[in-house]
């Protein structure tokens, strides 16, 4: 990891000493992102954790396939919808690595009602019929405990797929039934909710 990316990290809260115990992380520098259109911040701990599938691009499986996911998915986000930046929070790659989207206590763009309280979780690929290979998960389980340990994350926060706040495949049936038997998965999230109760 670059100098410039420590830095990045440590201003995210995700420096070299504060690093996901097993996964590691790629950068927005790394992956090749675009600057953000416009960043906007909530304030934390997010008392949501929303896991989607990008369906497209498909799953990559190695770190030059994954960064080209990353920049053909913010390309599809920012330019043709023209929305901010990438609607993730985080990305993750069949490669086990995580990938920096928006970061942690961002505005996202990847579920309504819950793009300010939440923290937006791609598992890059199509979930619908194949399961995610076992580093992807643990990946993803490793930025949820990372991001509780933090402080961004609250300790009772609800887990939920994306499916389960809009009209969705998202994030495809395997993965949606693996979650489900996940620590914090909420099989009854409540819209209007804005706190952890």
């Amino acid at each position: 990891m670059s100098g410039l990316g420590l830095i990045l990290l440590s201003m995210m809260g995700l420096g070299h000493q504060m690093q996901p115990q097993h996964s590691g992380i790629v950068t927005r520098a790394e992956w090749g992102a675009r600057s953000p259109k416009l960043v906007e911040h909530f304030p934390g701990p997010a008392p949501f954790v929303i896991i989607h599938h990008s369906y497209q691009p498909a799953a990559c499986n190695t770190n030059e396939d994954c960064r080209k996911a990353m920049r053909a998915m913010q390309d599809y986000h920012q330019l043709t919808h023209d929305w901010n930046d990438i609607g993730y929070s985080f990305a993750i790659g069949g490669d086990g690595m995580i990938y920096v989207g928006r970061g942690f206590n961002v505005i996202g763009a990847h579920a309504p009602k819950y793009n300010d309280k939440s923290v937006g979780i791609c598992l890059i690929g199509d979930w619908r019929t194949e399961m995610p290979p076992p580093q992807m998960l643990q990946a993803a389980k490793d930025l949820i405990a990372f991001g509780v340990a933090k402080g961004y994350i609250h300790p009772q926060f609800k887990l939920m797929g994306h499916r389960q706040v809009r009209d969705t495949e998202c994030p495809g049936t395997r993965l949606f039934n693996e979650i489900s038997t996940w620590d914090h998965f909420s099989p009854k999230p409540n819209t209007t909710e804005n706190e952890v109760n």
